[in-house]
């Protein structure tokens, strides 16, 4: 496929305006091949130079990369010396369009941690609480780097200035410094198992790009060996509650005010339903059925029939994300539901418990934005901090002291946890529990195995019945 290209359009700088009418930046607006390409400005005159300097390559006969959008002279020129910075901000820009939105702010935590390895000396630093703040919430933000306020755009500037070539990677000992920033905190200390896979992937992801763009001859970090990570999948079966826990705990969410009575219904779908937070959170009307109600001759009204079914339909999940990084600008992300195709579908089974408490809830709470079961007090979107917050005061209302300290239904995403090993202790078929959990059966088993009551007594009777004398 031919990667440059003659047609090349440029089209006058567009001004960006705050509601106040106020201009916050400039974007020079260009098209290569038919694609649209933009590039934003705090200030006009550096947009009318990258103008000039785009439409004077243009009118000179210059070829332009369908790749990058810009001149290939310019490529050649900057792509050995490429900084650091600026090579990471057009990876992000890489990635941005077909990320989910929580996929993005991983990539820029990953990129804010690495980053330091890779500054140049300390004349006119800023501080590190103010580098890493303008890096994770401007630099690596595809959507809102050119909108950045003056004092992050400053440090982002010194940045851009002070961060080693791209080409310094090509020392092992550079991508080990590099590498090992990325996976630790901020104390110096080992990240946890999962950021250290995770940033470790992202970070050779990163360095596969540098290949694509000729300025790394091969990745770095797959000729390197690094310290094998143990962790495990394995649900703490101390952080798992029993039913009498769990309905203290909603008991208590209940209490809290202001937000209590309306987040029951939130965690009890969680406990006897087992749905992640995110598939909660995207709950509609029209996913809930609930069985018809029943006369009671002796009340003479209609009423809940006591052992009566629901079901759940699920179809989608939205994610908490927060506003940086969703295109909408919206606090969740509407997606399919996890590690499913898009338009993949899941029925849960509602028993009478749940049926009771989201009766209860459609009576009180209704007409919620788009239908959605749970919002805010003032009627937008839920906050997560909002439930995170009623779920600390439930447990220290709930629990002994002792019990807050342990590892005990510490987040809400236990109670899911829960629900799922009450399944199976309840004797109810791995692949049946797998699909209405969401999970594989392998998944389901290796997640859930310390959680399956009774196993131990069990295979030490086999074997006591095998080893027994005739």
């Amino acid at each position: 496929m031919e990667k440059t290209t003659y047609n090349v359009r440029v089209f006058k700088t567009e001004s960006r305006a705050n509601k106040d009418g106020k201009v916050t930046s400039y974007r020079v607006l260009w098209k290569v091949a038919g694609k649209g390409w933009k590039r934003p400005f705090k200030k006009e005159a550096q947009a009318d130079a990258y103008r000039s300097a785009i439409v004077t390559a243009a009118r000179s006969g210059e070829a332009f990369s369908i790749v990058t959008g810009e001149p290939v002279s310019w490529e050649r020129a900057s792509s050995a010396e490429m900084g650091w910075y600026d090579f990471a901000c057009a990876y992000v820009d890489a990635k941005w369009k077909g990320a989910a939105a929580k996929y993005r702010q991983d990539i820029a935590r990953a990129l804010t941690a690495a980053t330091p390895a890779m500054i140049t000396g300390d004349r006119g630093k800023p501080a590190d609480h103010e580098l890493r703040a303008a890096m994770h919430r401007w630099g690596f933000n595809t959507k809102d780097r050119g909108n950045a306020p003056e004092d992050s755009a400053a440090v982002l500037h010194w940045l851009a200035q002070n961060t080693k070539p791209v080409s310094a990677l090509a020392d092992p000992v550079t991508v080990r410094l590099l590498v090992d920033a990325g996976t630790s905190l901020l104390n110096g200390k080992r990240a946890a198992a999962n950021t250290v896979r995770k940033h470790r992937m992202l970070l050779s992801n990163a360095m596969d790009y540098a290949v694509e763009m000729n300025l790394l001859a091969e990745n770095p970090m797959r000729a390197l060996k690094w310290p094998k990570v143990l962790s495990t999948a394995e649900v703490d079966r101390r952080s798992v509650v029993n039913h009498t826990q769990a309905r203290a705990l909603l008991r208590a969410v209940e209490a809290q005010e202001p937000s209590g009575r309306r987040l029951v219904a939130f965690f009890a779908l969680m406990y006897y339903a087992a749905l992640r937070p995110e598939e909660v959170s995207n709950l509609r009307t029209g996913n809930v059925t609930l069985p018809d109600l029943g006369w009671n001759a002796e009340s003479e009204r209609m009423e809940e029939p006591a052992d009566a079914w629901g079901e759940l339909h699920l179809g989608k999940a939205a994610p908490y994300a927060g506003r940086a990084w969703t295109d909408d600008g919206g606090l969740y992300e509407e997606r399919a539901l996890k590690h499913r195709a898009d338009g993949h579908t899941r029925r849960v089974p509602c028993p009478p418990a749940l049926v009771r408490i989201l009766r209860r809830h459609l009576e009180e709470f209704r007409d919620g934005p788009d239908g959605r079961l749970f919002y805010g007090v003032r009627g937008g979107e839920l906050p997560n901090i909002t439930y995170r917050r009623a779920w600390r005061a439930a447990r220290q209302v709930a629990f002994t002291p002792s019990d807050c300290a342990s590892p005990l239904a510490r987040r809400p995403y236990d109670l899911r946890h829960a629900c799922v090993s009450t399944w199976l202790n309840a004797g109810v078929p791995g692949p049946q529990v797998a699909e209405w959990a969401g999970h594989s059966v392998e998944v389901l088993l290796r997640t859930y195995a310390k959680c399956i009551a009774g196993q131990d007594e069990a295979a030490r009777r086999r074997i006591a019945e095998a080893l027994r004398d005739d």
